[in-house]
């Protein structure tokens, strides 16, 4: 944490198929080695047999995964009089977004499908119906931090 000023939030342009800057940073999390086109393949690809399986909007249904993945309570360590807590907080709106993008692709990537898009297509459509690992790791967060709200006092 740096102890001058808060670094600015850089600006992700949308992307340049569906025109939105979420799937943008969805990509930039999935890219390895800055191989940007590589990921934009795979979303791509997930997104037409998403789109191939379902017959919905591929955008919405991505949406609706990422909504349904996104965390609301998480822990946070706090150590007060030598002890340690962990007290639950609320999670920023942004954060919020990153951790699930995360869990998204880790889930993703731990599937296993032969390619990339159908991990990535499969744990899409699992997320949006409310299961998969990903939804699980959500769920393991809110039950932790359920299971700390005597420590919520602790909170700063």
């Amino acid at each position: 944490m740096s102890r001058r000023r808060r670094a600015e939030k850089r600006e992700v342009l949308p992307d340049a198929k569906y025109g939105d800057t979420v799937l943008t940073k969805f990509m930039n999390c999935l890219m390895y080695d800055g191989k940007k086109s590589v990921a934009e393949q795979i979303v791509y690809g997930a997104l037409e047999r998403i789109e191939g399986k379902v017959k919905a909007d591929p955008i919405q249904l991505f949406h609706d995964a990422l909504n349904n993945v996104r965390p609301y309570l998480e822990v946070r360590s706090r150590r007060v009089g030598g002890a340690t807590y962990q007290v639950p907080v609320e999670v920023r709106q942004d954060r919020a977004q990153a951790l699930a993008i995360r869990w998204l692709i880790a889930a993703a990537r731990g599937r296993s499908e032969n390619t990339m898009t159908e991990r990535l297509s499969g744990e899409l459509l699992d997320a949006a119906n409310q299961r998969g690992v990903a939804v699980k790791k959500r769920e393991d967060t809110h039950r932790m931090a359920e299971a700390n709200k005597a420590f919520s006092h602790y909170r700063w």
